[in-house]
C-alpha cells in the first residue's frame, strides 16, 4: 500500500516528462545542426582567407614590380 502511493506521483508525472524527453532530443537535433552549419561557415571562412591571403602576396608582387 505504502509502495503505490509513494509511486503514484511519478506516475502522475510520466506524461509531462515525456513531453520534456521529445522536447530536449528536439532540441539537441537543432543544435546538432547548428554545429554542423557552423563549422561548414568556419570552413568557408578560412578559404576565402586564404584566397584573401593569396591575392594580397599577388597585389604585392605586382606593386613591387611597378617600383
Amino acid at each position: 500500500m505504502a509502495l503505490a502511493l509513494a509511486v503514484r506521483p511519478v506516475l502522475a508525472r510520466l506524461p509531462r516528462l515525456g513531453r520534456a524527453a521529445v522536447a530536449l532530443q528536439r532540441r539537441a537535433t537543432e543544435a546538432e545542426a547548428l554545429r554542423e552549419t557552423a563549422e561548414a561557415l568556419q570552413q568557408r571562412a578560412e578559404g576565402l582567407q586564404r584566397q584573401l591571403d593569396t591575392t594580397q602576396r599577388r597585389l604585392a608582387v605586382i606593386k613591387a614590380k611597378r617600383g
